[in-house]
């Protein structure tokens, strides 16, 4: 899981930047997106958001992870539009199930 504490009044187009043209990317690149969306709770008043996702094992993890965000579609495509919302990101790996997953994704 990836969060996201953003820059003030920049959450709706971050988020919608990620689900239109980040998600589709990722999913191109084979990652597995589990959801995306803005944060229930702010921490401290700033606006924030998360990122969802499940790999195979941790070196499928870091593996993918490295391919994509070395990848042309995304440097020269939106990264930098979608960077620009970011104060600072925070991710966490952890082990679950199959099921768990798929409970998460409805």
């Amino acid at each position: 899981m990836r969060t996201y504490r953003l820059k003030p009044g920049t959450r709706d187009a971050f988020v919608r930047a990620m689900r239109e043209q980040a998600i589709p990317m990722l999913l191109a690149h084979g990652i597995e997106v589990v959801g995306c969306g803005a944060s229930l709770a702010d921490e401290d008043g700033h606006e924030e958001a998360y990122l969802l996702r499940a790999f195979d094992s941790l070196e499928a993890h870091e593996r993918q992870e490295a391919a994509f965000y070395s990848s042309p579609t995304w440097l020269e495509g939106p990264r930098q539009a979608i960077v620009s919302h970011i104060e600072s990101y925070h991710s966490v790996a952890i082990d679950t199930s199959r099921a768990a997953v798929n409970a998460l994704k409805h």
